[in-house]
């Protein structure tokens, strides 16, 4: 395994990564999970409601506690928008960019996937969705990570040759890297799950369950680990950005910010840190 020989800024450790997922499905789609454990049957013409309402609190309410807890604590974060909501919900997408939080294109909206598109249509998907969310953020999208992960085999040289900065759909190493496309290049920021909302939505874990993991994984680095080490905690606002939940994601933030060995920061604050290594 291969070893590095660098830190964090100021010699530190850890940088923790808060994620934010605001997202939204195209009209009349609906997300495949929900609160409810018994799923509609898959008949044609019958959309699961619920579920809709369900997702349209992130934007509608949960995206503005989430900001409203890191701006206590002084968090920059990384949130990724779907492109739909620059056209739905304006208002979400101006406060998250008016808060100084990265701006995250997360494709146009959750059934829009790269692996399903042609070069061609994957192009176009990719300066629709940069346009949309700079104008409602007023800041510059450099950064990218498609809905569930799932990139096509052309997405990471499409977005290098878009000028981006990183993309974060890998999932094979514990430290960025950087990827070259002729004279482009683009940094690959694996997204870790360790520290998700996702398995309390999934599984019925408690919202503290979130918070212990986090601070495990402290417990764990400070001990074993030499670094640098990234840290994603990475909540979805219509999960974590309700009440219980985002009480305790906002107990990781007070941590991390009050750890003086973790450097908070954003993706694109690594992926830039990283490029001036190489």
């Amino acid at each position: 395994m291969e070893q590095v020989d660098w830190l964090w800024p100021g010699g530190k450790r850890i940088a923790v990564v808060f994620n934010v997922a605001l997202e939204a499905w195209s009209d009349g789609k609906a997300p495949g999970i929900s609160p409810m454990g018994n799923p509609l049957p898959a008949v044609p013409g019958i959309v699961d409601s619920m579920a809709i309402s369900w997702a349209a609190y992130g934007a509608k309410r949960g995206i503005y506690r989430l900001l409203e807890s890191f701006a206590r604590h002084e968090v920059r974060a990384s949130v990724m928008i779907n492109a739909i909501l620059a056209e739905r919900s304006p208002e979400a997408v101006r406060a998250v960019g008016d808060g100084g939080h990265e701006v995250v294109s997360h494709s146009y909206a959750m059934n829009v996937m790269p692996v399903m598109m042609t070069v061609e249509e994957e192009r176009l998907n990719i300066e629709r969705c940069t346009d949309l969310l700079a104008h409602a953020s007023r800041s510059r999208v450099r950064g990218w990570i498609s809905p569930r992960g799932t990139p096509s085999l052309n997405t990471a040289r499409l977005l290098a040759e878009a000028d981006y900065l990183w993309y974060g759909d890998v999932f094979d190493d514990d430290l960025p890297y950087i990827q070259s496309f002729g004279e482009s290049r683009i940094v690959a920021l694996p997204l870790s799950t360790d520290v998700n909302d996702m398995p309390s939505m999934k599984y019925g874990n408690p919202p503290r369950a979130m918070l212990e993991t986090f601070e495990e994984h402290l417990d764990r680095i400070t001990k074993r680990e030499r670094g640098p080490v990234i840290v994603d905690a990475t909540v979805h606002a219509h999960i974590f950005g309700r009440p219980h939940g985002a009480h305790y994601y906002e107990r990781i933030m007070e941590i991390a910010a009050n750890t003086p060995e973790i450097w908070v920061a954003t993706r694109a604050q690594i992926a830039s840190y990283v490029l001036t290594l190489k």
